[in-house]
């Protein structure tokens, strides 16, 4: 594929972008993660519309011990229990907010973080917001992404599939790309610790938007794109049932059935030490 930086590739004149129904999302956090890969995201601000087309997610499923959700619910972490299609926001490190899609049904907490977007429309707006010039680096990382569309905890909770301002879209029109287009890389997930050689994180293949260390996107990493198999998705079904149970030691054993989707996940690599 071929990007031309500042031109936004996947967005014409005679583009719209529609908001997204509850109905097209999988209750399934993994495959919402993979879903999530194409479609946008969009804030309208007083001063303008703001938006970008995701190009990178990172899956946290239930049970898993790098989830905010691992130890059961807190007020804090409420949204992540709401059904898919929620904004669950949170300061990381006391430095950045963070936008993350609640993926599960409600009741169960799970979430994708939303790693990277390709900007699409108000890039002068996001230049003002993060004080850069340089388009490259205005939404590619997390961090950075919240601080472009002016996302923080007041957004937590919201609806995304709803009338609000903060919403999830998907183009139509002339720039609108099949899926058969879009190829998915799969990785380890970036920054951190705990369950840190699970495949868990997508991205669109070429883009110049996706963060992290190149090295993770190298020639073995990439993956056709594809439907989770119904494999990986009756292991899910036993992974949500078991997440509702109190033991920490049955939360373990529960994010250890991820991995029984082999045939959508390949390791690559050592994981992240970063």
């Amino acid at each position: 594929m071929n990007y031309s930086v500042g031109t936004p590739k996947h967005f014409a004149k005679k583009s719209v972008i529609r908001r997204l129904r509850r109905a097209e999302l999988p209750s399934d956090t993994i495959e919402l993660a993979r879903f999530l890969i194409g479609k946008v995201v969009v804030h309208e601000l007083p001063a303008g519309r703001v938006s970008g087309r995701i190009v990178e997610t990172e899956a946290y499923p239930p049970g898993d011990p790098a989830g905010h959700h691992f130890r059961g619910p807190t007020p804090r972490i409420r949204s992540m229990y709401l059904e898919p299609g929620h904004a669950y926001v949170f300061f990381n490190y006391g430095a950045h907010f963070m936008l993350n899609v609640s993926g599960e049904r409600a009741g169960t907490a799970g979430g994708i973080l939303i790693r990277a977007v390709e900007p699409l429309e108000g890039i002068q707006l996001m230049k003002k917001h993060r004080h850069c010039n340089e388009v490259l680096s205005l939404t590619r990382g997390p961090g950075r992404l919240a601080s472009a569309f002016q996302i923080d905890r007041s957004h937590d909770g919201v609806d995304l599939c709803a009338e609000s301002a903060l919403w999830l879209g998907v183009i139509t029109g002339e720039a609108k790309q099949s899926d058969a287009e879009t190829v998915i890389g799969e990785t380890v997930r970036i920054g951190i610790t705990r369950a840190a050689d699970h495949v868990l994180r997508f991205y669109e293949a070429g883009n110049p938007f996706v963060s992290g260390p190149k090295r993770l996107l190298g020639a073995g990493a990439f993956a056709s794109p594809r439907k989770i198999e119904s494999s990986t998705t009756k292991a899910k079904a036993k992974l949500r049932a078991r997440s509702m149970r109190k033991s920490a030691a049955t939360r373990v054993g529960t994010f250890a059935g991820v991995k029984t989707g082999k045939s959508v996940r390949k390791k690559i690599g050592p994981p992240r030490s970063e």
